[in-house]
């Protein structure tokens, strides 16, 4: 029997728009996945691979600019999170990325958590918009999405399996080419990656947005105080941001070391807050140069499977 090839899609916010470049640099190579298992970003872009509405998802994100990040963030500041991610639901639809997951080909699951046990949950059933809402689900963000089938409330997956190669050689995968994007992001603070502060930033703008007016006096304030950093203070996004890079860092690490793909691939994107959506086109230029950079072993690792070349 031949071997079966699959990705490993890992998380990283904004950074995860390079899993289009790694896709597509596959694709030209002849090397076409069987599997496709995705944490967080990675599920989303995964999900858009696996339902033909990658080029779609590449197009819209190359042409998104910082109002389009803003308006994609549906406030609520209550029920576990400050957004709900209905918007990205939507937006997933409107993309035509949709469907049940057990009848998508290639075959393809989402990691999320658990929120109450801190069990990793694999999402390999249902309609594949809720499996990436509850994937992407960052704590402290994004609210909470519920399990339509465990029970329970389900947080990102990145939070217990940042590069889930486990759930691709679950799903069958003989070869597994793993994508991590953790690459360089510990110790630094972001604004210093990105150069001055943004004294506005999309976060900021949504949660502005979704305020009454008659708030805005009392929690201007507030959000200031979270959302831009003060002369000696990184912000609250900063804090919770580096925070979860240091607990997915030293999870993957651990992960890997256990489970290690048979291709590693490690984009170089330190300099990308987890907030750049808007930088789709160098994300994902720069997917496809990491993918470039190991063709060689690629093509070794996967001669003779379905698609190698």
């Amino acid at each position: 029997m031949r071997p079966k090839i699959g990705v490993a899609l890992g998380s990283g916010a904004a950074r995860g728009w390079s899993h289009i470049g790694v896709l597509e640099f596959l694709n030209a190579i002849g090397v076409v996945p069987d599997i496709v298992a995705g944490s967080s970003i990675g599920a989303l872009v995964g999900a858009a691979f696996v339902t033909g509405r990658l080029a779609a998802l590449k197009s819209r994100m190359e042409n998104f600019s910082r109002i389009d990040v803003a308006a994609m963030l549906d406030v609520q500041l209550a029920a576990g999170g400050l957004i709900e991610g209905k918007r990205i639901e939507s937006f997933l639809e409107g993309l035509g990325i949709r469907g049940a997951i057990e009848g998508l080909v290639p075959r393809f699951g989402a990691v999320a958590t658990d929120l109450a046990t801190g069990r990793e949950v694999w999402l390999k059933t249902g309609a594949v918009g809720r499996a990436v809402r509850a994937s992407i689900g960052i704590p402290g963000v994004f609210s909470p999405a519920r399990n339509e089938e465990g029970g329970g409330w389900l947080i990102d997956g990145g939070v217990v399996n940042p590069v889930p190669v486990s759930l691709a050689r679950a799903l069958g995968a003989d070869i597994v080419i793993a994508v991590d994007l953790s690459m360089d992001m510990l110790g630094r603070r972001f604004v210093e990656a990105t150069g001055p502060a943004d004294t506005n930033p999309p976060a900021a703008q949504a949660i502005a947005s979704g305020i009454p007016q008659w708030m805005k006096g009392a929690l201007d304030p507030l959000l200031s105080h979270m959302l831009l950093p003060a002369p000696a203070f990184p912000s609250y996004f900063e804090v919770l941001a580096n925070t979860l890079n240091i607990m997915q860092d030293r999870i993957m690490r651990a992960r890997l070391a256990g489970e290690p793909p048979d291709i590693l691939l490690r984009p170089r994107l330190s300099d990308f807050t987890w907030l750049d959506f808007h930088r789709a086109s160098e994300a994902i230029a720069e997917g496809a140069a990491c993918a470039a950079r190991a063709e060689k072993d690629i093509r070794h690792v996967c001669r003779g499977a379905h698609g190698g070349p």
